[in-house]
């Protein structure tokens, strides 16, 4: 990934229609439908076991739907595996980050490039280090990384391969508040590059300041689609959350 202007599009890079996954007879999703434009920050939130996660298993190519669509520019792409999707421009992080623990920041975000590269140009490993401010630490081994430094290399991996669209899963856990200002202003610098972003967060404040508009899933359904401001006022969402101290 290397700077480029901001990109505004109207025509979808994502859609999704009907999604169903099922397991072992359990609607994990249960007709799901959304779609995303370039350089758009989309939050999926709800509570544990809405089908946050799932949603983006199976966008990513972790899991095949079992029902319904998932187009990405136009071609259905729903069970393909997560190798050859990365090629086409999609890629993630993951709640729990898996480097090569033996191997520098570095050479892993080298390794991403070199085997996820997308087209016939290389990203620009320099500036996606500076962006991450992890050019100080690129010569260490993943294994000596602090969990915040991890989940940067994360994203640094997946930046390296230069996705189009960009799936965020918890991203902001365990991230103080100071971290959370600077992690914004990182995805918000991602997306003016043109990278469409799906986020999935239970931090209500982060997901105010990174997100353009929400999906709120519950039992893996679509409850609400808008701005979090009018979500938190909707009757359907604060029934959804009451008890649970608004945790989206």
């Amino acid at each position: 990934m290397s700077p480029e202007p901001e990109v505004k599009a109207s025509a979808p890079l994502l859609l999704v229609d009907g999604l169903v996954k099922q397991f072992d007879g359990f609607r994990a999703l249960d007709g799901v439908s959304f779609q995303i434009r370039p350089g758009e920050i989309l939050g999926l939130v709800g509570p544990n076991g809405s089908g946050k996660t799932t949603c983006i298993n199976v966008i990513s190519g972790l899991y095949a739907p079992d029902g319904g669509s998932v187009r990405f520019r136009g071609k259905s792409i729903g069970g393909w595996a997560s190798h050859r999707l990365v090629h086409i421009g999609i890629n993630r992080t993951f709640q729990v980050p898996k480097p090569f623990h033996s191997l520098s920041v570095q050479e892993n975000i080298q390794i991403a490039a070199t085997y996820g590269q997308r087209g016939t140009t290389r990203a620009d490993i320099d500036y996606v280090l500076e962006l991450l401010d992890l050019t100080g630490h690129a010569a260490r081994k993943a294994e000596e990384l602090n969990s915040v430094h991890l989940k940067m290399l994360d994203l640094a991996r997946a930046l390296a391969t230069k996705p189009v669209l960009l799936c965020l899963d918890e991203l902001a856990a365990g991230f103080n508040p100071g971290e959370l200002t600077h992690v914004v202003e990182q995805v918000h610098s991602i997306a003016r590059s043109g990278v469409a972003i799906i986020v999935v967060e239970h931090l209500m404040g982060f997901i105010e300041d990174v997100t353009d508009r929400v999906i709120v899933l519950n039992a893996g359904k679509g409850i609400f689609e808008g701005v979090l401001a009018d979500a938190v006022q909707d009757r359907q969402v604060i029934d959804v959350f009451l008890g649970s101290q608004h945790e989206v």
